[in-house]
């Protein structure tokens, strides 16, 4: 159940209570940066060049300078907070911050910046890891998920989010736009388990492995088919949104390896983007895998490592676990025809 606290609890008092002092320095200065972040992104076509010419990947130029502005703001802030360095999906090393920082941080500052063009939702993740001993090393990141002493995501929609956890479940913070201030507005976020929305891009159902496809076609047919009931597909293009949505509506997200050159393993940030994700719907009640195995067991080979992801409200991942683990099943053997074991 979904906890309403005090109204008047702020995000740094509520910090000082449930957070490590090193932990919770680190997450005021995040939300910190987060509510520049906010700033710049509010002003959108007021800045120029939101719809301007377009890159190769579809992304505008005013959204490459966003991911570029956020990239900064966040280092920056970041700066005395007791962060030692920072992976970020928007430099291929990591960025030396403090050499006496006790913490490691893993972010993507922004989120689906491809949507700032249509005045969509996108949003910032991170992950905060304890810093090994010894000179700065692109090498201390490479930690499993179940290292992070904290990790959430950033929303910047209709209000400003601040989804977060310490390890002790998940709290969400919102932005007063009058004050800028942080007031928490839920501080045990749980999943809903039960959720009829499901979100996975269709436009690449042809190079989705069969346990996928098989899984997918079984939520298409609705009432008529296997699962006995319909389904709504969701879409925005921006994982944060599709996370937060999630901690609060429930469902599954789905973003599969596939036959695609460069989506073979995947195509989200292990550090910088899936594990932080997967240790917010943990610690919310759900799942997280890549597929095969819990994601934040992975043990990260590079700092930009890519993995599969899917995530969600715990049965349906295990559901879809398991289309992979029989994948003779997902196949639709015709042993068992419409009505396979995976489908009961």
């Amino acid at each position: 159940m979904n906890d309403l606290p005090a109204a008047g609890d702020d995000l740094t008092a509520f910090l000082d209570r449930n957070a490590s002092p090193d932990v919770a320095r680190a997450l005021a200065a995040l939300a910190a940066a987060s509510i520049v972040a906010a700033r710049r992104i509010r002003r959108g076509a007021f800045d120029g060049g939101l719809h301007g010419d377009a890159g190769s990947c579809g992304d505008s130029v005013a959204a490459k300078a966003l991911d570029a502005f956020a990239h900064e703001a966040f280092v920056a802030g970041l700066r005395g907070a007791g962060v030692r360095g920072v992976v970020s999906e928007e430099r291929q090393e990591p960025v030396a911050v403090d050499a006496d920082g006790t913490l490691l941080v893993a972010l993507d500052p922004l989120d689906g910046s491809s949507n700032i063009d249509a005045n969509v939702t996108v949003g910032t993740v991170f992950s905060v890891l304890d810093a090994p001993p010894g000179p700065f090393d692109a090498a201390h990141f490479l930690q499993p998920g179940t290292a992070q002493r904290a990790a959430g995501i950033v929303v910047y929609g209709l209000h400003v989010a601040f989804a977060f956890t310490v390890g002790r479940g998940v709290a969400v913070a919102a932005l007063d736009p009058e004050t800028e201030t942080w007031r928490i507005v839920a501080s045990r976020l749980a999943i809903p388990a039960e959720s009829s929305e499901f979100a996975i891009n269709c436009a690449n159902t042809r190079h989705w492995p069969d346990p996928v496809q098989a899984y997918v076609a079984d939520l298409l047919e609705g009432e008529d088919g296997p699962r006995g009931e319909d389904f709504t597909l969701r879409w925005v293009g921006a994982m944060v949104a599709e996370a937060y949505r999630i901690l609060i509506r429930g469902g599954v997200y789905l973003y599969p390896a596939d036959a695609r050159e460069g989506y073979e393993r995947g195509r989200l940030g292990l550090l910088t983007q899936a594990n932080p994700v997967a240790f917010l719907v943990e610690q919310a009640g759900g799942a997280a895998i890549d597929g095969y195995q819990r994601l934040l067991d992975v043990e990260p080979r590079s700092i930009h490592v890519r993995t599969p992801l899917v995530f969600g409200a715990r049965e349906k991942v295990e559901r879809i676990a398991r289309y992979y683990r029989e994948e003779a099943f997902a196949l639709r053997a015709p042993l068992f025809g419409k009505r396979g074991l995976l489908r009961r």
